[in-house]
């Protein structure tokens, strides 16, 4: 039993411990200021040339002449016999690996392209645990592709023809401006205001241009769009993703706001909306008022009110239940002077959780609904990786919640824990953050997890002066693969017991 001296002297040390463990706990949060823009990549080309001298042809007659012209010198460069080679086998995987529709199919080798490096090496830009499944689901393509790449000398033709994207780039710049600002003014949003995240879209005319692929990778969306031969570029995907670029940041900060509309998620249960909507409720709301947004565009700003108001009533109907109030909401603020910084709290604010759950109880639902446009990483643990975007942010009600929806969903269990024990570590609670990194260590499939689990356990458990009991985590620690961080975090445990630093230290316990 701890004397009341000893007691004293462990509450003053442990708020300053726990203001250390939360440098784990937002760790990645400050980024440099992100930027938009419209680009290319040799990556994506060189994927997508790939595929086209395997055979994908969807739209080709809608296509530009450039589509055409470079399946032409691909399949020209290719009459060596390890070119030949190279071509047969990348296309053996090609054909092994179709899914059921030729928009999945794309899909999987889009999100492969955009994780490639910019240039003609045709290697992976992060590792290959960091990429999407959909990516993840055609791998084996890249080390085909870079044989295939050196053999037919791709690079060559992507120089060829680097004006020519060049020029598509400069033939978008107008209309995609033109779309960026006219929804940045209809939001009346504070222009002088940035973002810490980009928003990078690429052309490659080497796609279908009736396919549009959006994706949402960490802090950072992607949009990857094909010029058509006969038709404007399509700006209607784009300004979709946009609105996920302005939208999703500002929500997954209110953890209160989240928190009191979860039990909205129950009324779309009979819907058939995407299972990302029914786990998280942040994505509905957005994804509401998004539909919203785009009911007000239709017809343009003078549009028959009842072809606007038809809209926003299928997207509710679709299972997008708070449509119709945002919709109305809007109606207000195409009027007064209020910018989108102030409205949107005061639009969380004002819902009133019962009186929606009553209207959702009327709404026949249609028997389909609409998939995200934007794709998401990981999509396998999606509550995870909002509960760890949450907790980045400082939405700490917010972390708590999507880790505890976790565990009910069996998503991965360690990874829950230590989620929750970086929270319970921000609010203070010591007995709960120490269950929950006991209970992260035992479950968790993850050795980095499992590692740093102990070391914490090691440095509470010296923080109440049980040495021996500390002393056996950092063992633990140590015994179990650990990486280089945590090995050296443990050894400095075993070495001597931990003293939470005053909180004008510099030590390096900082950084861990």
């Amino acid at each position: 039993m701890m004397t009341s001296f000893q007691e004293a002297s462990l509450n003053t040390r442990i708020p300053i411990f726990f203001s250390l463990l939360l440098a784990l706990a937002t760790a990645g949060a400050a980024q440099a200021q992100g930027h938009m823009s419209v680009e290319t990549s040799e990556g994506l080309f060189s994927v997508m040339a790939g595929i086209n001298a395997c055979g994908y042809d969807t739209g080709l007659s809608e296509s530009t002449p450039l589509r055409g012209q470079i399946r032409a010198e691909v399949l020209q460069a290719a009459q060596s016999a390890a070119a030949q080679n190279a071509l047969r086998n990348m296309c053996g995987y090609y054909e092994d690996h179709q899914q059921d529709t030729a928009s999945r199919t794309l899909s999987n080798y889009v999100s492969l392209g955009l994780n490639l490096e910019n240039n003609a090496r045709v290697q992976l830009k992060t590792s290959e645990a960091n990429l999407p499944p959909d990516a993840i689901f055609v791998l084996g393509f890249v080390p085909l592709l870079q044989k295939f790449s050196q053999a037919a000398n791709l690079d060559s033709i992507w120089l060829r023809h680097r004006a020519d994207y060049d020029q598509l780039v400069q033939q978008a710049h107008k209309p995609v401006a033109d779309m960026l600002l006219g929804t940045d003014l209809y939001l009346k949003r504070n222009l002088s205001s940035y973002f810490q995240h980009n928003f990078l879209i690429y052309l490659e005319p080497l796609a279908a241009p009736s396919e549009v692929n959006s994706r949402n990778y960490g802090e950072d969306y992607f949009m990857v769009l094909s010029p058509s031969s006969n038709e404007p570029l399509r700006l209607d995907p784009l300004r979709h993703t946009y609105l996920h670029y302005l939208l999703d940041p500002r929500l997954m900060s209110r953890g209160t706001t989240l928190q009191r509309l979860y039990p909205l998620l129950e009324t779309v249960k009979s819907s058939a909306l995407d299972e990302s909507y029914r786990f998280d409720i942040g994505l509905l709301t957005t994804e509401s008022l998004i539909k919203a947004i785009e009911a007000r565009q239709v017809g343009g700003r003078k549009g028959p009110e009842q072809a606007k108001e038809a809209a926003a009533w299928l997207a509710t109907r679709q299972g997008f239940i708070l449509t119709m109030y945002f919709y109305h909401e809007l109606q207000t603020f195409e009027t007064d002077e209020i910018g989108l910084d102030q409205s949107y709290a005061n639009w969380l604010h004002d819902i009133d959780v019962e009186q929606q759950t009553k209207f959702a109880a009327k709404v026949p639902f249609l028997q389909s609904s609409t998939n995200e446009l934007v794709r998401r990483a990981q999509r396998k643990d999606i509550l995870l990786d909002l509960a760890e975007r949450a907790l980045a942010s400082g939405n700490f009600d917010g972390a708590r919640n999507y880790a505890r929806q976790a565990i009910d969903n069996k998503q991965d269990q360690g990874r829950a824990f230590f989620v929750l024990a970086r929270v319970a570590v921000a609010d203070g609670k010591l007995a709960e953050a120490q269950d929950s990194f006991e209970r992260a260590a035992k479950a968790s499939t993850d050795a980095k997890i499992r590692g740093w689990s102990h070391v914490y356990l090691g440095r509470l458990l010296d923080l109440q002066e049980k040495r021996q009991e500390a002393v056996a985590q950092y063992q633990a620690a140590l015994s179990d693969d650990a990486t280089p961080e945590v090995k050296a975090a443990a050894e400095k445990g075993l070495q001597q017991a931990y003293h939470a630093p005053s909180r004008h230290s510099s030590s390096d316990n900082t950084k861990e």
